[in-house]
């Protein structure tokens, strides 16, 4: 298993926290953002220690003046020390022209949140297969078949994958349709993280050209593989990739390449996840093996695949469109008919889910991590085969090691959380010379690469501001996971800072909400002004990370069990289709703590004397501190159906507790 680096001793914190506390110098000043602790030596800027305690602990690269105290209402938990104001609750809007549009006998609160989410009658909803946009309107999907059976009867194919989930499900659906499709010769590789990085980099061919592969397809990833795919074809390799990210300037000269994100693409959906591509691709062969004749007998659809697409493409947190809630929906439709590969069931079982009533939440929030836990912490190789197994008894086996991956990929991530978020509230504004920072860069010598981006995405969430993680990847060498918040692209941030100061960023690639990317770890304070600097012209024309989006309140007669259930029918909910929440005023009556982290409250609808379950996971960042929230209050909750003991029954969860009435309410036309 491959280990975080080990850390240097940290710097004093009492002396870093001097030098934060005096005034910096002018914004001007080439240096005037970095925090350099009296003990540094020069480069050591970027992993100077804010945290108290601890063997290592998250600086903020070039931004120790970048967060004043916070002015941020909500309340009963600490929050950190932000620039950003106060959340602001935004109820969608849903059309008024829609009325008769749905069956009368659709719940009406479902009504509501449909129209509010664009849907404009009921065959919107139509999540059947023949709804799929087709498949031959994806570009390079004919010349992708034409190269393929090219390979069947005497190549060997060998499907280079990447190392997350989408990256897993679509290495499985290849391996596992082409395979049963009559293909003599098909195997899978995956990078290891640690060894050899994202994509088929030159080093990857290297070891995939000793299996004598006469095709390479790549799988979630390839389309920023410009040095690895000119080294496979001087191997005498044909390169077929197939993706889903944003191509850069160039793209790599394959033999072919589909991409529904490239330039000039007419395909109507750009929100396909990898595996929904190599679904995609997997269709049009199985359909070209009919037309020709050569299906082998009892192979299987190309249907019998949507299990492993509906897990990917939740995992993926790419939009759920029309078309990727078809393909979601039907691979939910198979996993609770128990029609799913054995690995999926043995992961669900693991977690503890009840395989007849899954939603894509469960995949989400349930396997998704389990199987991410392989490629964060040792080989995505291991979730891979627990996809691939057909033995029951081989799946739970593999899934009882990616719990244990995922056990300590919580363990991992539970630290360097705790770290990243101790410096960001260590930091106070020195002065009138302050920045106030848009986009923030952490960085400690002793965090896991295969965790940052939870820790991104973790620190993200509590500062509402784009966050990047680094780790080291090597002496001189940081890569980094960005996560980002609505209105602000992500990629095409680091795309002009490429192009702008092209020196700072080795690498990089990703989608509008998270990236990967590679700096030289002496450029890190350069980048980190950098990326603050793009984010604020971002920042400028967005609607702002203060606002939390709500489909309105209910009345206390809506708040039902009915409803609930509803609306976990009414589903796939998802990224750019949110799962419906809602705010409304209540009082808190009494509150226990539950797990450490976690508050249970009884909640009551004033004046109707009718009251609620209720729990907050994850509310309480320091247990120690913590003054639990009371009397009225404003929440931000979603309706669950909480099976205990055999009886289902109504409870509240709870996004944001804020203050009560008089928080400002504004509204979102769709």
């Amino acid at each position: 298993m491959s280990q975080p680096p080990s850390s240097s001793s940290p710097a004093s914190v009492g002396s870093l926290l001097a030098s934060l506390l005096k005034p910096q110098p002018s914004a001007t000043d080439a240096q005037a953002s970095t925090v350099r602790p009296s003990s540094a030596s020069d480069g050591a800027a970027a992993q100077a220690s804010v945290a108290p305690g601890g063997t290592g602990s998250a600086a903020l690269a070039a931004a120790s003046d970048a967060l004043p105290p916070s002015t941020a209402p909500a309340i009963g938990t600490p929050k950190l020390a932000t620039n950003m104001g106060p959340l602001r609750v935004v109820r969608r809007e849903g059309a008024n022209d829609c009325a008769g549009a749905f069956a009368n006998d659709m719940h009406p609160v479902l009504q509501r949140i449909y129209t509010a989410r664009g849907i404009r009658s009921a065959s919107d909803l139509n999540v059947s297969l023949d709804k799929l946009h087709p498949v031959g309107t994806l570009e390079g999907i004919p010349a992708a078949v034409d190269l393929l059976l090219e390979h069947r009867e005497k190549g060997k194919i060998l499907v280079v994958g990447d190392f997350d989930a989408d990256g897993a499900t679509s290495t499985v659906v290849m391996v596992r349709a082409l395979s049963a499709w009559g293909f003599a010769s098909v195997d899978f590789l995956v990078p290891n993280r640690f060894e050899f990085g994202y994509g088929l980099t030159p080093e990857i061919v290297t070891l995939a050209a000793t299996r004598k592969p006469t095709l390479i397809v790549t799988v979630d990833n390839g389309i920023s593989s410009l040095a690895g795919v000119d080294a496979a074809r001087s191997h005498g390799i044909a390169v077929l990739i197939t993706d889903h990210h944003l191509p850069g300037t160039a793209t790599p000269a394959a033999n072919v390449i589909v991409n529904p994100n490239l330039p000039g693409s007419q395909f109507a959906s750009r929100a396909l996840a990898g595996v929904g591509v190599a679904f995609y691709v997997m269709a049009a062969v199985k359909r070209r093996l009919d037309e020709l004749k050569l299906t082998p007998a009892h192979a299987p659809s190309v249907s019998q695949f949507l299990d492993l697409v509906a897990l990917g493409t939740v995992a993926d947190l790419v939009p759920l469109d029309g078309n990727n809630r078809v393909l979601v929906s039907q691979g939910l439709k198979r996993i609770r008919a128990s029609r799913c590969v054995p690995g999926i069931s043995a992961l669900l079982a693991i977690a503890s889910r009840a395989i007849e009533d899954i939603t894509a939440t469960d995949l989400g929030f349930a396997v998704a991590p389990r199987l991410n836990a392989a490629g964060r912490i040792d080989d995505m190789s291991i979730g891979i085969q627990c996809l691939l197994a057909d033995d029951p008894a081989v799946a739970r086996t593999l899934a009882e090691r990616l719990n244990e991956l995922n056990v300590e990929r919580r363990t991992i991530e539970a630290r360097m959380q705790t770290e990243a978020l101790s410096a960001v509230r260590q930091l106070r504004d020195p002065g009138p010379r302050a920045l106030q920072r848009s986009g923030v860069c952490l960085f400690d010598e002793s965090w896991h690469q295969g965790v940052v981006g939870l820790v991104a995405s973790r620190v993200k969430d509590r500062i509402r501001r784009p966050v990047i993680a680094f780790a080291l990847a090597g002496e001189d060498q940081l890569r980094g996971s960005a996560r980002s918040v609505a209105g602000i692209h992500i990629r095409d941030v680091l795309d002009a800072i490429a192009a702008r100061q092209p020196e700072l960023i080795s690498k990089f690639g990703g989608h509008a909400m998270a990236a990967g990317l590679t700096v030289q770890r002496q450029l890190l304070d350069a980048f980190a002004k950098a990326f603050d600097e793009e984010v604020q012209r971002w920042a400028a024309r967005s609607a702002g990370a203060d606002a939390v989006e709500t489909d309105g309140e209910l009345t206390v007669q809506e708040i039902a069990l009915e409803t609930a259930r509803a609306i976990k029918a009414g589903g796939p909910w998802g990224q750019a289709f949110p799962e419906p929440c809602f705010d409304g005023v209540f009082t808190i009556r009494n509150t226990r703590v539950v797990g450490e982290r976690h508050l249970k409250m009884w909640v009551e609808v004033p004046k109707t004397g009718r009251s609620f379950d209720a729990i907050a996971f994850n509310f309480i960042e320091e247990p120690e501190s913590f003054t639990p929230p009371e009397g009225a209050v404003q929440l931000v909750y979603r309706l669950d159906v909480n099976e205990y003991q055999g009886e289902r029954r109504l409870q509240l969860l709870v996004d944001h507790v804020l203050p009560g009435p008089e928080l400002a309410i504004a509204s979102r036309a769709v």
